[in-house]
């Protein structure tokens, strides 16, 4: 499974913004999928994300689903972002 993260926005900013697309993707995309799945999570197109945004998908799914992959993190704010709750998680994003 692709989750394509620019059909979010390509500003993510917020934990309610986070926690809509999050509930949107569990309902349409994720809900059902096996555990061991392989969920690619792709940031292309992506301008800017904040951490708030990023804790409500990004660990979500890290939380979820054993066999996760980011993909087109190149953009520095994205680093930047997914760093927050790498350390803070425990998660090994």
């Amino acid at each position: 499974m692709k989750i394509e993260i620019k059909k979010c926005g390509d500003l993510l900013a917020s934990h309610q913004a986070g926690r809509e697309a999050y509930l949107a993707l569990q309902s349409y995309s994720l809900n059902g999928l096996p555990k061991d799945e392989l969920i690619e999570i792709n940031f292309e197109g992506v301008k800017a994300i904040t951490p708030s945004w990023a804790d409500e998908v990004v660990t979500k799914i890290f939380q979820e689903f054993e066999n996760v992959k980011l993909l087109n993190t190149e953009n520095s704010t994205v680093q930047a972002t997914l760093e927050t709750p790498k350390e803070y998680s425990g998660l090994k994003i």
